[in-house]
């Protein structure tokens, strides 16, 4: 079981020669992990709470995914201040970056994509 939500999982693998690459993503990937933790760890304890479909975090870790860690953090920080008990809530999915060329990994991080 995964603490990450079914459409933020991939099939990616990371490989030595994209290590370089790669360095750009390093703080999209921490926040990533960090998001996972508190998956794992602190959501459980809430319960299904959110009048928002995805959860709210499972909304910031596909707005992290798709849009970096600055980006990604401030659409996240805008749909929790949308959380409240006067909204109507609903589905309120993550906007895909219109250019994202990037992988996804088994864990939810993301790796350059490989065109072989």
């Amino acid at each position: 079981m995964t603490a990450l939500p079914a459409s933020s999982i991939g099939t990616a693998r990371m490989q030595g020669r994209d290590v370089l690459r790669s360095i750009p993503l390093i703080p999209r990937n921490l926040v990533l992990g960090f998001l996972a933790a508190y998956r794992k760890v602190i959501s459980p304890m809430y319960g299904d709470v959110c009048a928002y479909y995805p959860s709210c975090s499972a909304y910031a870790v596909g707005a992290v995914q798709q849009h970096g860690a600055v980006k990604g953090a401030v659409l996240s920080a805008w749909r929790i201040l949308r959380c409240n008990p006067w909204t109507s809530g609903g589905v309120d999915d993550v906007r895909p970056h219109d250019h994202f060329r990037y992988d996804l990994t088994a864990h939810g991080f993301v790796v350059p994509s490989r065109k072989d």
